[in-house]
């Protein structure tokens, strides 16, 4: 069973959970860049927390359908539409057999994970479908979707999204010409709600070893993620950062949410597809609860840093963990009394 690909959009790959237990080998985590996002887009059409979605970025795919087809958008909010229909966000969508879901640009936000009945069945390298574009393996051949891919789906597609789908639309459907879909949605979680995002950060392991003026700027001033930032690392322009003295640093392990400063004094933000050991400097480590809105800012975007200490990181990933469980209730409460 598969969902052919007219449009690929501007990077749209195939992620999961990630790839974990494997830096020791110089295997890269990869998943989903915002994983809460990822997370309720499957509990949207029943799957595990864990099933492979689309990573849709900045422009999104246009799909064929070739089966009525359980799916759900969750996360940024793209321009997307079936048969000129607004196609409704983060919420269980049944799409009709030759439907077409177009989607565009992201207004807010930028990255949205399109979930479908059963996931999408991309072949397991090292324990995970996700995709690594850098050393092309994962996902669809290690790449970006393009024209002409047909995405793999379970045997079943269609009785399982059948199935589903009448266990949460037994009252108040909303019906278009190309799909069903129910009155309620999901509440956002990692969309940022103001124009400058603020994200937790403890002082990093060579701190100290930079200047006061950059010390303060670090903490002080507001960052923007640079066009050329990635999967891999978010650069952020402002002012250049710069150590008191250059002391030579060994390559280390890195991880999501390190920020190292290269010698051009530009700090990086290491995100999903980061390298597995570096040996420049780190300023700082982001709170893990707030890299999945982190993710969401578009080039452009602005976020300023807010010191933290380790406490209040886990205390903040806690409270951020059970937000995503509360929703994934709220999703389920609907499904039983639909």
């Amino acid at each position: 069973m598969t969902i052919k690909v007219s449009r690929p959009g501007f990077l749209t790959t195939v992620q999961d959970a990630g790839r974990f237990g494997l830096q020791h080998l110089g295997i890269v985590p990869c998943g989903a860049m915002d994983a809460y996002s990822h997370r309720l887009a499957n509990a949207l059409v029943g799957n595990d927390p864990g099933a492979a979605t689309l990573e849709c970025t900045v422009l999104g795919p246009e799909l064929v359908f070739e089966q009525a087809t359980l799916i759900a958008l969750y996360g940024a909010n793209f321009e997307a539409s079936i048969a000129r229909e607004p196609f409704p966000k983060n919420r269980p969508v049944l799409v009709n057999a030759g439907a077409v879901l177009a989607t565009g640009r992201a207004v807010r936000g930028a990255r949205a994970y399109l979930a479908i009945a059963g996931g999408i069945e991309a072949p397991v390298t090292l324990g995970s479908r996700s995709t690594y574009v850098p050393a092309g393996f994962g996902g669809l051949g290690g790449r970006a979707l393009k024209a002409g891919d047909e995405i793999p789906c379970g045997e079943g597609l269609e009785a399982l999204s059948m199935t589903r789908f009448k266990k949460v639309a037994r009252q108040g459907l909303l019906l278009r010409g190309g799909f069903q879909t129910v009155r309620w949605s999901a509440a956002e979680l990692t969309l940022p709600v103001e124009n400058t995002l603020a994200v937790r950060a403890l002082e990093g392991r060579h701190h100290a070893q930079f200047d006061a003026a950059s010390r303060d700027a670090f903490f002080g001033e507001h960052w923007r993620v640079s066009p050329d930032s990635n999967r891999m690392g978010y650069r952020l322009k402002g002012p250049r950062l710069t150590r008191g003295k250059a002391v030579e640093i060994l390559s280390e392990p890195t991880c999501l949410g390190t920020v190292q400063v290269p010698n051009d004094g530009v700090p990086i933000a290491l995100m999903a597809d980061h390298q597995t050991t570096g040996g420049y400097p780190k300023i700082a480590e982001l709170a893990g609860a707030d890299i999945p809105s982190l993710a969401q800012l578009q080039p452009g975007g602005i976020v300023r840093f807010i010191k933290c200490t380790l406490e209040e990181a886990l205390a903040a990933r806690r409270a951020s963990q059970e937000q995503v469980r509360s929703v994934i209730r709220s999703v389920e409460w609907e499904m039983k009394t639909a």
